[in-house]
């Protein structure tokens, strides 16, 4: 059997729940529980619902965007965002033309991407009111600062 380790002698916290990365481990988790929980019968996973939000948000006006860009919005990497957007292919949610640098593609939504991103945002965007509703909108608030000073 090993030693038990006393956790005062290697940890600057007095226990889990003053530890941020652990809460925040643990808020994640959950939202993340909630979101994918309100997203599967639209037929999405979480991942690539971010990469639809996201692209159209970058394509709204109409301009060409490549997947790095996709990928730099929504804070994953290349090889993932590749992964997600062949797969939003597969579902015919999305296209990817070639751009004027061969290397590259400029992705965008299909009708059906539209139609099916226009289900899924309010489905968790209300998954997320609901999600958060224990907080007060002045807590909201300063959340939100916190959120964006930590991305």
């Amino acid at each position: 059997m090993s030693k038990k380790i006393n956790f005062k002698e290697i940890s600057v916290h007095e226990g889990p729940e003053r530890s941020p990365g652990f809460l925040l481990w643990h808020v994640s988790t959950s939202w993340r529980s909630f979101i994918e929980a309100v997203l599967k019968p639209i037929g999405l996973t979480h991942p690539q619902f971010v990469v639809l939000a996201t692209l159209e948000w970058l394509t709204r006006n109409g301009e060409k965007i490549s997947q790095a860009s996709v990928g730099k919005m929504s804070g994953l990497d290349p090889n993932t965002i590749s992964q997600i957007l062949k797969g939003l292919e597969e579902k015919n949610l999305i296209l990817r033309e070639p751009s004027s640098d061969a290397r590259a593609k400029n992705p965008f939504l299909t009708k059906l991407g539209g139609e099916i991103l226009a289900k899924a945002l309010p489905a968790v965007e209300t998954a997320d009111r609901q999600f958060f509703s224990r907080l007060k909108p002045n807590e909201m608030e300063q959340t939100l600062k916190i959120f964006q000073q930590l991305v």
